[in-house]
């Protein structure tokens, strides 16, 4: 951890030209933590990531979720939480008056980034209505990241004709998430007839047998398609970051 008499002593030098610009920048990056005894906010995440450090509210109080986007939106203009339920919803608004927050992708943000040009290249496709809460929570982190999103919704492989009617929008795409539960069979067979890379998020919807995900994650991890990661069990987030962080860097 670096405390402020390190940034005084990093701001010296770079004032006395003892160090490049580009040099003080690096060391900027790992500044302080905001130590609040139950969490230590990660205020510098932004300047490593792009996004700063997101509040995962499951398991948390409504009280330590308020503290935490203090310390954040000081920190940047700005804070995501996911995961949010109602109960934590209504804390949060309570302290923060213009939060925006949705009850379908459980996400809220207070502040705003800066401001992006939206960029076209990803596609968001869910193989069912039940996994559109995980999508919808990819979509809005793909968003704050300067990302525009398709959205694809209910094409599971019970009806592949369903998906098929959405090929001119597919094949204009960079990058798919593909997000599927029961089974998890969609990102193979969107692999296998698209080629675009993809990233598979398997949800813990479906039956007994499902086992809450873990069914639909091991039929991805074992897909023979080629050009498939996935992430984690209903991680949207994970999902929305990396094909944001992917998609950047297309041309």
């Amino acid at each position: 951890m670096m405390h402020n008499n390190d940034l005084l002593s990093l701001f010296d030098e770079l004032y006395h030209q003892k160090i490049t610009p580009e040099k003080a920048a690096g060391r900027f990056k790992f500044l302080p933590y905001e130590d609040l005894g139950f969490a230590k906010a990660d205020t510098h995440r932004h300047f490593r990531t792009g996004l700063s450090e997101v509040i995962f509210c499951e398991g948390k109080t409504g009280r330590q979720v308020v503290e935490i986007g203090k310390k954040l939106f000081k920190a940047h203009g700005y804070f995501v939480a996911t995961r949010v339920s109602p109960e934590i919803g209504v804390a949060l608004k309570k302290t923060f008056k213009s939060i925006q927050y949705s009850s379908e992708s459980r996400v809220a943000i207070h502040g705003k980034l800066p401001v992006k040009t939206l960029k076209r290249g990803i596609a968001i496709m869910t193989a069912g209505t039940a996994d559109i809460p995980v999508a919808e929570e990819a979509a809005v982190i793909a968003k704050l990241m300067g990302q525009d999103v398709e959205k694809i919704y209910d094409v599971g492989v019970a009806g592949l004709h369903r998906m098929l009617d959405q090929r001119e929008t597919i094949e204009k795409c960079n990058i798919l998430i593909v997000i599927a539960g029961m089974e998890g069979a969609l990102p193979s067979i969107v692999a296998g007839i698209f080629g675009k890379p993809i990233i598979a998020v398997p949800t813990s919807i479906g039956y007994g047998a499902n086992f809450k995900g873990v069914s639909a994650l091991l039929t991805m991890l074992n897909s023979c398609a080629l050009g498939i990661s996935v992430v984690n069990i209903d991680n949207g987030f994970g999902a929305g970051y990396l094909a944001a962080r992917l998609n950047e860097r297309c041309s």
